[in-house]
């Protein structure tokens, strides 16, 4: 027997006009083939494209992966999503932009909006804000199934999966992608022709699409995103099969940017680009011509490409014009600005109720009494005006641990190879050490080997001659960005913690303090953890090094699904951390407030870069103008 809200659900799906329009839907293969790889059908990839040991694979049990599956294509026990979209198109038909008017979003019965505008306009770059968990990856996944009612003519494009894995090398794939891309079109302008006659403007945005595509010089610009994005004469005809999950996300961007669709959604769109490929990437989308809508939590990105952007705050979109920078201002200005009239209009209150309290009988004083009473009556149906509410701001702290002295780590003439053999050595003859004080930024390109050098630091890989020394009471705390693939999503993150560390304590109130402490709060707690965003995944993670109480950290872009407010609340808490800190990420601004040493891993070896981050972006900036890249 159907429920009667689930009735009403499907109901709502059947009931929808040509402009109304309500409904759910599934979401992309890219979280089933995810639960797959959480059961370890294929061997999790470290960023250099090698299979993490068999320790660090994720433990999750077969007898789970259905749960799982679930958990991540959102749906329940009737193959239905928890997804629910309304929506009224009140923009032209034929339009480029798209407005669409009476939007809500609802997910797993959470209101993330309602009754909010939705406004794509043409050749705008919108960065998408809001904090961990409040839904943008949702939305824009509503937005590239057509849950809202964008008109069929604007072509979509949601970059969240990589490219498929074929016998197709890097650049053939991107370029097929785009000779089918291009017969699309073809396609849409015959039916386009047929149906609405040579005037409709939809057609003219069509030819000219077609004419800029210039099916000649595919190779040849695909070759020149491709090299942006770090692919080399070598790897760019490497097949997709035999690529790294992290590398055929490049490659599917390297379609995303070539085929320019009308509207590109991008969501963290740098989570698996180096530091380089981040400032081609943004220089590249700084002359994006088309609708871009960005999720970053990168300050310096958002400043770089964006023309406007959008908070997802008080189940409302709310729009402001410029970048980061700009928003951040003018947010703060009209905050300034509602605490003073609410100052004011909480002390003309307080004064009409102290008169009308103190008007007693007399009948002139009544009389004026009356008249001040519908004053506040009148105040009162237009709306009070409302406080501020801020931003939650999570401050964590790692727990003090126990000064050692040096050598704390340290490489010793260390050079390694996965094969042995001294031809396809990632290092060699590496000296340098990491002590209790130390914040070492390791930067350089993808595959050179950083997360590689992390793990020779663990343990995990053996040099291949040298030696590695750890001080006999070092305790190291690891983060990567396959981390949250070890927690059990079919659990809540409160009895996941609880039953890890039942030894410590039993009582939930103390893992609830736990959890909290990390920016996990309230229904996030009980929820299971499939539910949850990446940035509250990560959440969990910290919370759990932090048990784990390592005088060492080493982390592996540590940023990436963190929202800004809580980027900044890792920055303050490794500043504060009295161990030793070894970070690799592509955040400058994370680099740009943590790193004491900014180690250049590059040609088998690691140099000290001597200069801020800052410096070190405008090097990269500089040496691409150089090569002709952007």
């Amino acid at each position: 027997m159907v429920s009667a809200s689930k009735a009403a659900r499907q109901a709502k799906r059947a009931d929808g006009g040509e402009k109304k329009k309500t409904t759910t839907s599934r979401l992309s293969s890219k979280a089933a083939s995810k639960a797959s790889s959480v059961n370890g059908d294929e061997p999790l990839l470290d960023a250099d494209g090698n299979p993490l040991p068999e320790s660090e694979q994720p433990a999750t049990s077969a007898a789970k992966l259905e749960g799982i599956k679930k958990l991540t294509l959102q749906e329940d026990d009737e193959g239905i999503s928890d997804r629910v979209t309304t929506g009224v198109l009140a923009s032209l038909p034929a339009s480029r932009d798209a407005k669409i008017t009476s939007a809500s979003l609802v997910f797993h019965g959470k209101v993330l909006f309602n009754d909010s505008t939705l406004e794509l306009n043409y050749g705008r770059r919108y960065g998408l804000l809001g904090e961990n968990g409040c839904g943008k990856s949702t939305l824009l996944k509503s937005i590239s199934k057509r849950e809202f009612p964008v008109p069929e003519h604007i072509d979509i494009y949601l970059l969240n999966e990589g490219a498929p894995p074929t016998d197709f090398g890097a650049l053939d794939w991107v370029v097929r992608e785009a000779e089918n891309e291009l017969a699309r079109l073809e396609r849409q302008a015959e039916e386009v022709l047929e149906n609405e006659g040579p005037e409709s403007p939809i057609l003219e945005d069509l030819y000219e699409r077609m004419e800029t595509m210039d099916p000649q010089t595919f190779h040849t610009r695909a070759s020149l995103i491709l090299t942006g994005l770090g692919f080399n004469k070598n790897t760019i005809n490497k097949k997709t099969k035999d690529m790294s999950g992290g590398w055929r996300m490049r490659v599917a961007l390297g379609k995303a940017l070539f085929v320019k669709p009308s509207l590109l959604l991008l969501d963290d769109p740098t989570a698996h680009l180096d530091l380089e490929a981040c400032v081609w990437l943004e220089e590249y989308l700084k002359k994006w011509d088309r609708t871009l809508v960005l999720v970053s939590h990168s300050m310096d990105f958002l400043n770089g490409v964006c023309t406007n952007m959008i908070d997802m705050r008080m189940k409302q979109l709310l729009y402001y014009g410029g970048n980061y920078d700009s928003y951040h201002k003018t947010r703060s200005e009209q905050e300034t600005n509602q605490m003073k009239a609410y100052a004011k209009q909480q002390e003309e209150i307080q004064h009409i109720k102290k008169f009308i309290a103190s008007a007693g009988t007399y009948a002139n004083l009544v009389r004026q009494a009356k008249s001040r009473q519908k004053i506040l009556d009148k105040m009162e149906a237009d709306g009070f005006i409302q406080p501020v509410q801020p931003d939650k701001v999570f401050t964590f702290r790692f727990a003090d641990v126990e000064k050692l002295p040096p050598p704390v780590l340290s490489f010793d003439d260390v050079t390694f190879s996965y094969s042995g053999k001294a031809e396809d050595n990632l290092y060699e003859h590496l000296d340098l050490g990491v002590d209790m004080d130390s914040r070492t930024a390791l930067v350089g390109p993808n595959g050179v080997g950083k997360s590689t050098l992390l793990r020779i630091m663990t343990g995990h890989l053996s040099p291949t001659s040298g030696n590695v020394s750890r001080h006999t009471h070092l305790k190291l705390g690891i983060y990567s960005q396959h981390s949250a693939d070890q927690l059990d999503l079919t659990k809540c993150a409160l009895d996941f913690v609880r039953d890890k560390y039942g030894f410590k304590s039993q009582d939930y109130q103390y893992w609830r303090q736990q959890l909290g402490r990390y920016g996990l709060t309230g229904e996030a707690q009980t929820a299971l953890m499939g539910t949850l965003s990446e940035g509250q995944k990560s959440r969990i993670v910290f919370a759990l090094l932090a048990i784990d109480g390592p005088n060492m950290l080493l982390l592996d872009e540590p940023t990436n699904g963190l929202d800004i407010p809580t980027i900044d609340s890792l920055a303050d808490a490794i500043n504060a951390f009295s161990g030793g800190v070894v970070v690799v990420s592509h955040d400058f601004r994370l680099l740009d407030k943590i790193a004491k040493d900014i180690m250049v891993c590059e040609n088998k070896t690691v140099t000290r870069w001597d200069g801020s981050i800052g410096q070190y972006k405008n090097h990269l900036r500089k040496k691409m103008i150089e090569k002709g890249a952007v």
